[in-house]
């Protein structure tokens, strides 16, 4: 006779589809409408990361940038311009309208900006990468939903495509929705 409990919600016989952990580099994006993807950015310092998630289109991306400004290289910001908060978030929003995404619909938000390595805030880094992704967001009439920058901890960020969820980590803390 059959064991009823093995195929029981809950037993170990049942299992959900696995995500697809898509990481994000420092200096680098992502966009995807792979609803099966989480996609993650490890220690934002004074990187600043952001994320945009439209909820109808059901397609995301992930921007983890590590300056504000690219006209201190132009050479660099030709190869890498995910480097740079100035080339990086048009390229980010670029790369989810072409998968689908929306303006009116999309969900902005922005993490990371630490004051990190620079005790005496002589580049001041982390606060003019935040610095420059709200300036962008104004000239384009975007408002983020939600902002943890600045302080001094180091920050991950994890974007669920199935449902917009973003969820926040910060060392020594339980992690939180953002």
């Amino acid at each position: 006779m059959p064991n009823p409990t093995l195929n029981t919600p809950g037993s170990s016989w049942v299992a959900a589809a696995p995500k697809n952990i898509l990481i994000v580099g420092v200096g680098d994006m992502l966009a995807t409408n792979d609803r099966q993807a989480t996609l993650v950015t490890y220690a934002l310092g004074s990187c600043v990361g952001v994320v945009i998630y439209d909820p109808v289109a059901r397609v995301g991306g992930l921007l983890h940038a590590m300056l504000p400004d690219s006209t201190i290289s132009s050479e660099r910001a030709a190869e890498r311009p995910f480097m740079f908060v100035d080339t990086g978030l048009p390229a980010l929003f670029h790369a989810v309208y072409a998968l689908g995404g929306k303006k009116p619909w999309l969900i902005v938000k922005m993490a990371g900006g630490a004051q990190f390595l620079d005790e005496k805030k002589i580049f001041n880094i982390g606060e003019r990468n935040a610095a420059a992704a709200g300036a962008m967001f104004a000239r384009n009439d975007l408002k983020p939903i939600a902002i943890e920058c600045g302080g001094r901890e180091s920050r991950t960020i994890r974007l669920d495509l199935a449902t917009g969820t973003l969820t926040l980590e910060i060392p020594g803390q339980q992690p939180r929705l953002l």
